[in-house]
């Protein structure tokens, strides 16, 4: 999963290529609870509410390196593994990952991060491409999702690219009012779990530039039903950058609250005008841990959501989109502050 800045061409080109192919307006409802005394500074590994997957790659990476002896490496390495990672359950049945998840956070008294990400037409056929074969089998993938979380609290990013490729033309225009509905129908089928928090993806401001081109989208997609937006998933936008941005599309909503993508931003953005400047750049670090303390009373948590280490795609020498690059999980960890 990737974000980008693309040129109209490769838009069209996109479309071409491809084989197959509302929301009440005020704003969102808020939290499930309130969220914690928020405070300027971020909170440790050990004070955050999000569940940390003892399974995650990263944490067997770290396994690995101790067994080679590589114990500096590991030591490092623990600044992804020892932190909460969102959870993208693939595949057609999310159930197992959903259970394990909620199960595992739960005998710990945490909240499992979640990522909803298999929209139809996913991706606009790129790095990413996959998703439900069809809005029946994306109705059902979602009610199993919402179901196998149950009465658990959860925070639920849902569809990240979604409404931004249907602002940026990626999205055919035939496809634009079956995907409003389908988010709409998923906000409200993962709101009927009574602890579930969901957060409805908006991009980043490198890649929509104008929170005003959001604003129609996002309420037709449903956003009016969810807790608020969510913001930088997977791309490297700072802190400040994007909570301006943020602020301003939550006035536009109405007070809508959002979430910050903090798991690759610590060294911002690549600088200059680079191809393919969000997918793998070099030299980029963590950024700010997990947790709800966020000093800023309009964004309810900094959450890694993109895995740090997760390929962005077959670029710079990575292995196909999703795909756990320890060299690259290596580098940011070892550039971050902390």
């Amino acid at each position: 999963m990737s974000r980008r800045t693309v040129t109209a061409a490769a838009l069209t080109l996109v479309s071409a290529l491809l084989l197959t192919g509302c929301g009440e307006d005020g704003p969102p409802k808020g939290p499930v609870g309130p969220p914690s005394t928020r405070s300027e500074a971020s909170a440790p590994a050990a004070g955050s509410p999000f569940w940390v997957d003892p399974e995650s790659d990263a944490a067997k990476q770290v396994k690995e390196y101790e067994a080679q002896g590589r114990t500096e490496d590991a030591e490092i390495l623990k600044r992804i593994a020892e932190r909460p990672v969102a959870d993208w359950p693939a595949g057609d049945d999310p159930v197992p990952e959903v259970t394990r998840a909620v199960r595992g956070a739960t005998a710990e008294g945490r909240t499992p991060v979640f990522v909803a990400y298999n929209i139809p037409h996913r991706d606009c056929g790129m790095y990413s491409a996959g998703g439900s074969h069809d809005a029946r089998a994306y109705r059902s993938w979602v009610d199993s999702f919402a179901s196998a979380i149950g009465d658990s609290p959860a925070i639920v990013v849902l569809e990240p690219d979604a409404v931004p490729h249907i602002v940026d033309g990626c999205t055919p225009s035939q496809y634009h009012d079956e995907r409003y509905g389908l988010l709409t129908e998923a906000i409200v089928r993962l709101k009927r779990q009574p602890r579930t928090r969901v957060y409805l993806d908006a991009g980043n401001p490198a890649w929509i530039d104008d929170p005003g081109k959001l604003v129609e989208p996002l309420r037709r997609a449903g956003v009016a039903h969810a807790d608020g937006f969510s913001l930088n998933v997977s791309n490297f936008q700072t802190n400040d950058t994007v909570k301006g941005f943020g602020a301003t599309l939550s006035g536009l909503l109405g007070g809508a609250h959002f979430t910050v993508d903090t798991s690759r931003n610590g060294a911002g953005p690549l600088p200059g005008d680079r191809a393919e400047a969000w997918c793998n750049p070099p030299g980029r670090s963590l950024g700010v841990p997990p947790t709800d303390r966020t000093g800023d009373e309009l964004v309810d948590a900094y959450l890694w959501i993109k895995r740090p280490g997760d390929s962005d795609g077959p670029c710079r020498g990575g292995p196909a989109a999703g795909t756990w690059w320890p060299e690259y999980a290596l580098g940011l960890a070892r550039r971050a502050k902390a």
